[in-house]
């Protein structure tokens, strides 16, 4: 751990499990979670971005302050992320926390999870007044935030690993937008294979969830 970066302190990474798991497909794919989404983003409907797990170790760092949207290239901000824990999230695991109404906000933006990231965006929000809202989540919670709601989590003081299953819902309607970094470009190449800046993202790995009659 000593020897790894902020950012792989944080957690450890496995992606689009829907594609290798039936079990996690049925979750991923699920219709009532697709339909929260879509409200809360106030769409018609919603398309995968991607799902990603989430382990943030015994022992694991901070995850410095950002915005999920800085690694997008997606054209607005009609974005939404489910958070689910995969056992309950006392304070010490380093529980996800949010800065209440950050979405608005543009500092902070270009940056990255970094511990630049960490130092200018919560030196900024605190400066404003932005207050931070965190607390233990029990098992069975969901917790949903957009894409450029700006937030963070703690480390891991305990002795068992803080697992997470998140969804990334975008609106049906969300059209690929020219990569603006490295990141852009890397996930465009992964999550929206084939699909050209200004085209509806909906190549096969972005099927539709869930749609209003």
């Amino acid at each position: 751990m000593t020897e790894r970066s902020t950012y792989d302190k944080a957690f450890l990474q496995v992606m689009n499990l829907w594609e290798k798991s039936p079990l996690v497909g049925r979750l991923v794919m699920g219709q009532r979670l697709g339909r929260i989404a879509a409200e809360l983003l106030e769409v018609k409907g919603v398309r995968l971005y991607h799902d990603q797990s989430l382990y943030k170790e015994p022992g694991g760092g901070i995850t410095p302050a950002h915005a999920d949207q800085y690694y997008w290239p997606l054209s607005t901000d009609r974005t939404i992320t489910a958070w689910i824990p995969l056992q309950p999230v006392p304070p010490e695991m380093g529980p996800l926390g949010f800065y209440a109404r950050s979405q608005t906000v543009k500092f902070g933006r270009d940056l990255g999870i970094s511990d630049d990231s960490e130092q200018s965006i919560t030196s900024n929000m605190q400066r404003h007044g932005f207050e931070y809202a965190s607390g233990g989540f029990e098992l069975g919670e969901v917790s949903f935030h957009l894409g450029w709601t700006f937030h963070k989590a703690g480390a891991n003081v305990s002795n068992r690993p803080r697992s997470v299953m998140t969804i990334i819902y975008m609106d049906e309607a969300m059209t690929l937008a020219p990569a603006l970094n490295a990141a852009q470009a890397n996930d465009r190449d992964q999550w929206c294979p084939g699909v050209q800046p200004g085209e509806i993202v909906n190549s096969r790995k972005n099927p539709l969830i869930w749609k209003a009659d």
